[in-house]
């Protein structure tokens, strides 16, 4: 385990300050500062407030991490952080830390992609990931269907949302049952005291003609809303559990079918799901359900892993050390919009960044000086 690289991993993709410490595949540390409770005073996630909480909380959650990994920040073989996609701010904050702490410490920067980390996490829980995998990721910004033969280097999109991610579905549903932000937990609860079956709500991009691996919940979105509607004008009695439950299960059943579908076209025997809304409850039983029927393994890392974390960012960090993947330079920016064919973001120069010894490993040189950052004195940037 001590050859194994030890890799800190900053996410400040939307309102998560997370930081995560690994080694290999084992994981040290997971620290979180959340805003959320200043968000659900506005029903959503406000992007400057997400911007200002990173600033505030990256300095201590960094430390926290270091500490409870039992490690100094000097025995690091590398920094990661995620580039994109997410908001530009939030992920600005991380970036820009990401990079100093990097300089100042002589260590190897990674710039990766959000979504690669949501996959390569499922590593912490259940071993290194077979190659190809086919992966699932659910969050309030993405609903995707990838498949990744090389996690550090080749991901392929399968399919994706049209429109509203199925996150945001929930969280817009819990709105209009005035339920508050985020919606995915409280849905998910009373939807197990209501009746799945209650009520009759669409199941987008299902039919014949549709694409096969696409997804869509605006049309569900607005079913539900107007159902909702029609009892309240009618003076009738919402079912919440029953609305929860019904909505819930549409959800989940285009997801799972789709991506058991996606399995047996590709001929791939297992399947990893992440992404904030892999926390919930159904959608991990029916996938179970439908993976055993159709003789594919599922993988889904604990709730607390699907949620944006700085483990999944560490993790994926490590195994670019691990496959002597290019560092990025220091030209390395935040991209909103980052495609997740972009596992990594090495940068124009590449590995040259920070230099390579014969075995292909990283000496930390500095040997370009064409940023600012190397005005800078180390001993300011880090004592």
């Amino acid at each position: 385990m001590a050859d194994e690289p030890l890799v800190l991993g900053i996410e400040t993709s939307c309102d998560e300050t997370g930081v995560g410490v690994v080694r290999g595949t084992t994981l040290l540390a997971d620290a979180i500062a959340s805003s959320v409770d200043t968000h659900a005073r506005y029903g959503g996630v406000v992007p400057e407030i997400a911007s200002r909480a990173h600033l505030e909380a990256m300095v201590p959650t960094i430390e926290r991490a270091l500490a409870e990994a039992g490690v100094s920040a000097r025995d690091l073989d590398g920094i990661a952080v995620t580039a994109g996609p997410g908001l530009a701010g939030a992920l600005l904050v991380g970036v820009s830390a990401a990079k100093a702490y990097a300089y100042a410490l002589g260590k190897p920067l990674y710039g990766v992609n959000h979504l690669a980390s949501h996959i390569c996490v499922d590593q912490l829980e259940h071993g290194p990931l077979p190659e190809p995998t086919m992966a699932l990721l659910v969050s309030g910004g993405h609903s995707s269907l990838l498949l990744a033969p090389d996690i550090t280097a080749d991901v392929r999109p399968m399919g994706a949302t049209i429109d509203d991610a199925a996150g945001e579905a929930f969280d817009k549903i819990a709105r209009v049952l005035d339920l508050g932000f985020p919606g995915g937990p409280v849905i998910d609860r009373l939807a197990k005291e209501g009746d799945p079956e209650a009520i009759a709500f669409p199941r987008g991009l299902s039919g014949s003609r549709d694409p096969a691996y696409d997804f869509s919940f605006s049309g569900l979105k607005t079913a539900v809303a107007r159902w909702i509607e029609a009892k309240r004008a009618a003076g009738e009695e919402v079912p919440v559990r029953d609305v929860a439950a019904s909505f819930q299960e549409a959800v989940v059943d285009v997801l799972t079918r789709k991506a058991v579908r996606a399995c047996k076209d590709e001929g791939v025997d297992h399947l990893m799901i992440g992404g904030g809304v892999a926390a919930n409850s159904r959608l991990r039983a029916l996938a179970q359900e439908r993976c055993e029927r159709a003789g594919i393994r599922l993988r889904v890392p604990r709730p607390k892993l699907c949620t944006d974390n700085g483990a999944m960012v560490a993790a994926l960090g490590a195994e670019m050390v691990a496959r002597n993947r290019p560092a990025s330079d220091w030209e390395l920016s935040a991209d909103s919009s980052l495609p997740v064919t972009d596992p990594h973001v090495p940068g124009a120069h590449g590995a040259a960044a920070h230099g390579s010894d014969a075995h292909g490993g990283h000496t930390h040189g500095h040997d370009h000086d064409h940023d600012h950052l190397h005005e800078l004195s180390k001993e300011n940037l880090y004592p």
